[in-house]
């Protein structure tokens, strides 16, 4: 068994498909298909059913997926280690986010402390950063909701009040205040499903017994706030990513308590660098500051 037989068959099992995954690789379909056939013929059984250029990964398979992602983490974490004691700063700091509206202050306050680190951020539904967790893929996500498995790590930062922004001209902005029930008949833009904000609002106002309508369901919660302003419809925006205070109205909510927890994940056996242990400093001290 070779290693590159190994990280073929990860590709092709996240893919299930030859031709991507060949396109992936940077390789011809021939190449792919032949060294994944060279892996069963080591291991003894088929790992996929096939249908044509597509593929499924069987029992077999899917038993093996689980063993050769923990080998080719490992590897890689001892990799990253010896790169750290052998060079002064890596090249780049992994991120992922379901909750950006923090983030520029905390690069910003990292890179005075380390300003050759280079990022690569990547903003992700709740589902998407459990993936890049479990392979060990990231070194840290700031996220919201917080994450519970066992391979996780999760340190709750900040309890952030979800607030109600209105536009000037709508009838509750002369309120401070609003109950979640006042809100049935109103319009809404939001982020889409899976996004944890999201998920939490939707699920407090099941409980008083409504569903928010939706007239806009994005991927870019920094657009809300425009959104709001252009009397589109309203929106529940945390109170760290509030904007434009001249032009909405934000309002607390009443009798339920709609707060959602940031925090800091990262994977337990995922070696953690100089720089990456700088990071969570800063991460730390930065919602530390904001809490008093």
């Amino acid at each position: 068994m070779e290693l590159l037989q190994l990280k073929y068959f990860l590709v092709v099992a996240r893919l299930e498909h030859v031709t991507e995954a060949a396109r992936s690789l940077h390789v011809t379909q021939s190449s792919l298909s032949k060294t994944i056939g060279r892996l069963e013929d080591d291991l003894g059984v088929h790992l996929f059913d096939r249908n044509g250029r597509n593929l499924r990964l069987n029992e077999f398979g899917s038993r093996f997926l689980r063993r050769a992602e923990r080998a080719l983490f490992e590897l890689e974490q001892g990799k990253q280690e010896l790169s750290d004691l052998s060079s002064p700063e890596p090249s780049t700091l992994e991120l992922a986010v379901t909750t950006a509206s923090t983030l520029p202050n905390i690069l910003r306050e990292f890179r005075k402390k380390r300003p050759n680190i280079q990022f690569h951020v990547q903003m992700l539904t709740t589902q998407e950063m459990i993936t890049l967790l479990h392979r060990g893929e990231v070194d840290f996500c700031l996220s919201s909701p917080s994450i519970e498995a066992d391979d996780i790590e999760s340190q709750i930062l900040f309890i952030d009040p979800i607030l109600v922004a209105v536009p000037m001209g709508h009838r509750l902005a002369d309120r401070s205040s609003v109950s979640l029930t006042e809100l049935r008949d109103e319009w809404f833009v939001g982020v889409k499903r899976g996004y944890g904000t999201r998920d939490l609002v939707d699920s407090i106002c099941k409980s008083v017994g409504f569903a928010p309508k939706y007239v806009y369901e994005g991927d870019e919660p920094a657009r809300l706030g425009a959104l709001v302003e252009a009397e589109i419809g309203i929106a529940f925006i945390p109170s760290t990513a509030k904007n434009s205070p001249d032009r909405i109205k934000f309002l607390q909510v009443e009798n339920q308590e709609l707060v959602r927890e940031i925090a800091l994940l990262w994977h337990k056996s995922r070696y953690i660098s100089r720089a990456a242990l700088d990071f969570r400093e800063v991460v730390v001290d930065y919602f530390a500051a904001m809490s008093r």
